[in-house]
């Protein structure tokens, strides 16, 4: 299974994909998973990628394949 996913059109690494949600820089990000959820606001597919943002937190963050709908389990 590839690392990388294509995402609001462009292809992105778990790193990046986790930045789009963090909206920053973050520290180590796991691979893509795909998730069974639809968008809220485009009813596109989420993927979700759990990464830590410092060194004693870790977050799983959702973001819609199609458009800048993100959020996280904070």
């Amino acid at each position: 299974m590839a690392d990388n996913r294509v995402v609001e059109g462009r292809m992105v690494t778990p790193g990046k994909l986790a930045e789009l949600i963090e909206g920053e820089g973050i520290m180590d990000a796991e691979p893509i998973e795909d998730t069974d959820r639809e968008c809220p606001e485009c009813g596109g597919s989420v993927l979700s990628v759990g990464y830590m943002p410092s060194v004693t937190e870790f977050v799983t963050g959702y973001k819609c394949q199609d458009c800048d709908w993100s959020e996280t389990d904070r």
